[in-house]
């Protein structure tokens, strides 16, 4: 049976597992679950004093891997023994995760993709012009069924996120909806995003209640949209 010991380095929760890794292993796939489920989205196993891994025990790996892939996550590996590595050489494992000789190196891989990041994401984020504007929004959660806030304002849309006013009902992290309509044919757009910003009242009092929203998950076709929607009100803007 595989045992499973938790241990957590800042954001990054570290699995200590011992045994085999076989068809009865289906506590690493709960395990690695319930933590990106808690918002622990880094994920490093250490295989150290793993004994053995059977074709069902790289399966069990696979699912737990997805797992934490399909959350926007990371699992990596380290301290694999030579004969663990062998059985993940031959079924292809070893070209698809990442496996570290140390556990500090694979610390640092950690906070090494997270500078990578986002250098990415400022530099996608200088891509795309953004357009002040006032344009009525529907923002509600994504994951329960709050009322959220209706017929807030959006200040300032680019086509990677939007300034948002008149909301005060989320906190950074929450995975939002908003809804909204675009002239001139009034299509409505339904767009998934996450509070990366909040105002603070005594220093920033005119931007609040406001939150600083970026999409997630946003489709080319949608994303096409905005950018056209944003150029031909920035032409506006420019001609006046």
């Amino acid at each position: 049976m595989l045992e499973i010991k938790i241990r957590q380095t800042g954001n990054i929760v570290i699995l200590d597992l011992a045994g085999q890794i076989d068809v009865d292993s289906a506590n690493l796939v709960e395990v690695a679950g319930q933590c990106v489920r808690d918002g622990y989205v880094d994920i490093l196993c250490n295989l150290e004093d793993v004994r053995t891994i059977d074709y069902m025990g790289i399966s069990v790996v696979v699912i737990a891997y997805k797992e934490v892939v399909n959350h926007q996550g990371r699992m990596k590996f380290t301290n694999v023994p030579a004969h663990l590595k062998s059985a993940l050489a031959v079924s292809g494992m070893d070209r698809v995760i990442e496996i570290y000789a140390s556990e500090d190196l694979a610390l640092n891989s950690f906070k090494e993709d997270k500078i990578i990041e986002n250098i990415k994401k400022m530099q996608l984020r200088r891509r795309f012009k953004r357009l002040p504007i006032d344009l009525k929004i529907e923002l509600k959660s994504k994951r329960d069924n709050s009322p959220g806030c209706l017929k807030v304002d959006v200040l300032n849309l680019s086509a990677v996120g939007a300034f948002i006013f008149g909301c005060n009902k989320f906190k950074l992290g929450d995975e939002v909806i908003l809804k909204m309509k675009l002239a001139p044919k009034q299509e409505e757009l339904v767009l998934a995003a996450r509070v990366v910003w909040i105002p603070d009242k005594a220093v920033q009092p005119h931007e609040y209640p406001g939150i600083g929203v970026e999409f997630s998950d946003i489709s080319t076709d949608n994303q096409q949209k905005l950018i056209e929607f944003i150029e031909r009100n920035l032409s506006f803007l420019s001609s006046d």
